[in-house]
């Protein structure tokens, strides 16, 4: 075997330089003779650590001032309670159903009021995703919700979207930090951070710190963003190792160049990929092309009896969870910040050979 790369949809491949700097510092950080596990998440030792991964968060995404930036957890299902418990107050949201998740965020925000349905692709079993023109929302609504990326369905918003009265909450979870976005037109940014931040069991909310007023007197303190920015997110013991390797991938993609560099690398990385599938009708992604996810990028074989086959034979060749959801099968190749354009060229080598063999 002469690679390994891990095409998991999450928790995702996580860069090589970041866990080998994690593996040196485990059990000695920064000369204190404890692990980063070990440390009180009140301690001068690691208050440092969560300031260092807010300051690069906010550089990388040029996150303005009148924004907080909230470390939580519970993963982005979480925040499918939290959202309409911090926003809803008595008033109507919409909802964009895209797919899977955007469906369940719909459904899990019901029991909290007057969630309507702006727009939905189901009609189409999610092969696209709903023109921004067809949003249906009143200006009087608490806020719009959509969910940038399916990872199951594999179609992705790319235009930026501006609602110019209603606030835009944002399900982020998989594509946060792989191309540049301007976080004032959005109210609310959510992002579980297993795919292109860190390791699971940790969730990233950036919220505009007007909407901090309008949280449900019944909310737990634990839920309630407003009693978490007030806190720095440490109410509750927050996920501490998440938030240090978080921060190491932060530095990493400082380092690579910043959100600009990983667009190019995604672009990349996706077209080589689609490009190779679109040779013929050996392997088919069907996905409207304009909606096509740089992420996330399903497919499936002509003859479907090869998928296990060819599940199997890719992991022998170091060639890992490429197995599609089982709500879609198929195949799936999750393509996250820390996937090397040599990952995916391995892919497709692999995928010319499985070809050769299965005609």
């Amino acid at each position: 075997m002469s690679y390994q790369y891990n095409f998991s949809a999450g928790p995702a491949m996580l860069p090589k330089e970041v866990m080998l700097k994690a593996q040196h510092e485990f059990l000695n950080l920064n000369s204190t003779g404890i692990s980063v596990m070990e440390m009180s998440h009140r301690s001068k030792e690691y208050l440092p650590i969560v300031y260092k991964a807010e300051t690069s968060l906010r550089t990388i995404l040029n996150i303005p001032n009148n924004y907080k930036v909230l470390f939580l957890q519970g993963g982005a299902i979480t925040q499918n309670f939290m959202v309409p418990m911090n926003l809803l107050n008595n008033r109507s949201a919409s909802y964009v159903v895209s797919g899977y998740w955007s469906n369940r965020s719909y459904k899990d925000a019901q029991p909290f009021g007057a969630i309507k349905l702006a727009a939905s692709s189901e009609s189409s079993n999610f092969k696209k995703i709903p023109n921004v023109d067809s949003w249906s929302f009143d200006k009087d609504d608490a806020y719009v919700h959509f969910c940038q990326n399916e990872t199951i369905h594999g179609a992705e918003y790319f235009n930026s979207i501006k609602l110019p009265k209603v606030p835009l909450v944002c399900d982020m979870s998989s594509t946060i930090l792989s191309r540049p976005i301007n976080v004032n037109d959005y109210g609310v940014i959510y992002a579980g951070a297993q795919k292109n931040i860190g390791p699971s069991g940790l969730t990233i909310v950036i919220v505009r710190e007007d909407l901090l007023t309008y949280a449900d007197k019944k909310t737990p303190s634990t839920f309630n963003w407003k009693i978490q920015s007030e806190n720095n997110s440490m109410i509750n013991t927050p996920s501490t190792f998440s938030i240090y390797m978080a921060g190491l991938v932060f530095e990493w993609i400082l380092k690579l160049g910043g959100l600009e560099e990983m667009e190019k690398l995604n672009k990349k990385k996706s077209r080589y990929l689609y490009d190779y599938i679109d040779e013929d009708d050996f392997y088919t992604n069907d996905i409207e092309i304009k909606n096509r996810s740089r992420m996330n990028i399903p497919f499936k074989l002509a003859n479907d009896d090869l998928t296990k086959i060819f599940v199997e034979k890719a992991e022998q060749e170091g060639l890992y969870a490429l197995k599609g959801h089982r709500l879609v099968g198929g195949l799936r190749a999750s393509l996250y910040n820390a996937m090397p354009f040599d990952g995916v060229e391995c892919l497709v080598e692999f995928m010319k050979d499985f070809k050769k063999y299965n005609i």
